[in-house]
């Protein structure tokens, strides 16, 4: 058989007593709502603006940056075809004329 210590330690009274807070709480707060989204509205769209306006600023910095970053793999890419050109010519200078034994 349950024991009333077992239930007061079990936590339920404590339970039970936050939900009725809860409940009146929600009670009297409740009908303030409406006031509190009125006069947070002004606070809400100015958040909303400086959003739109850091999304816009965020949007050209990106746009910069991947510009520059096409940029720099352009230049990339001419320097390695010079690089490679430049060791194909060095190779065609190394090789010489061959010769042949039946040539000699």
């Amino acid at each position: 058989m349950a024991k009333i210590g077992d239930f007061v330690n079990s936590g339920t009274p404590l339970g039970i007593a936050i939900g009725i807070g809860a409940a009146v709480a929600a009670a009297a707060f409740i009908p303030i709502l409406p006031a509190l989204a009125k006069a947070a509205r002004p606070t809400v769209r100015a958040v909303i603006k400086s959003g739109i306006v850091l999304t816009g600023r965020a949007q050209e910095l990106i746009a910069e940056t991947n510009e520059q970053l096409e940029d720099i793999f352009a230049e990339a890419r001419d320097e390695l075809i010079r690089e490679s050109e430049a060791e194909q010519a060095e190779s065609a200078e190394y090789r010489g004329p061959s010769v042949h034994r039946e040539d000699v």
